[in-house]
């Protein structure tokens, strides 16, 4: 699973984060949606939906190449001798084992604890996937996000330093998502729709959108101080 980090509230960070009056314009500009149509989105925009998507019927299960392309719209780059492996060699076929035992259309706040666990399938794909050159926890996390979009997230440094570096993501994430009747995952979902966004686009999706775009200007890397994410927008 994604890295350790400095426990946080993450599910009140998240609660900050998707209530504040920026985010329904943050999603506008991502997607190109409102009153930002007709301006040119973020690529990460067609990160889903290229090539109809990593979960359609045909290849839900195989690593593609509209699956390399999705993941560069999201600025990382799979090697060539991986990503050759990944569609034409033996680590494509264990991936393939792997997320036919990961269901798709299932989203993370209705999963079992299990299906994100330790030894689950989703975590032994995410390790095998780090262990390729030069294939980091960033990287493995946008993959997986692309062939299981609604059960895995995309998950990145400055995500992570916005959540306050989370322990467990995916479990943490969960957890928060079910908070109070499932307060924060239905915000989600009215994100979606007050932004004018696909209901194609996952609630995941939204959520990292959000939280991206909230700290992305801010973020300095390895010495970024964090984001409080109560302080009053700017």
């Amino acid at each position: 699973m994604p890295p350790a980090g400095t426990p946080g509230t993450l599910a009140e960070r998240l609660h900050a984060l998707v209530s504040a009056p920026r985010a329904v314009d943050d999603l506008r500009s991502y997607f190109g949606t409102g009153p930002h149509t007709g301006t040119t989105p973020f690529t990460g925009s067609r990160f889903e939906g290229l090539g109809g998507g990593g979960e359609r019927s045909d290849t839900a299960c195989k690593i593609t190449a509209d699956d390399l392309v999705a993941v560069q719209m999201l600025s990382v780059r799979i090697p060539a001798r991986t990503a050759l492996d990944l569609l034409e060699g033996g680590l494509g076929q264990q991936i393939e084992d792997f997320l036919r035992q990961i269901p798709t259309g299932l989203d993370l706040v209705d999963a079992e604890p299990a299906r994100i666990g330790k030894g689950s399938p989703a975590d032994r794909a995410w390790h095998l996937l780090v262990t390729q050159p030069k294939v980091g926890w960033v990287t493995a996390s946008k993959l997986l996000a692309r062939k299981r979009p609604r059960s895995l997230p995309v998950y990145d440094q400055v995500v992570r330093c916005a959540l306050g570096s989370p322990s467990r993501f995916w479990h943490d994430l969960r957890v928060a998502l079910r908070a109070e009747d499932r307060a924060i995952h239905r915000r989600l979902l009215e994100l979606r729709t007050a932004a004018g966004v696909p209901d194609t686009v996952s609630a995941l999706r939204v959520c990292d959108v959000v939280v991206w775009m909230r700290h992305r200007g801010d973020h300095t890397s390895r010495k970024c101080p964090g984001l409080d994410p109560s302080a009053p927008d700017e």
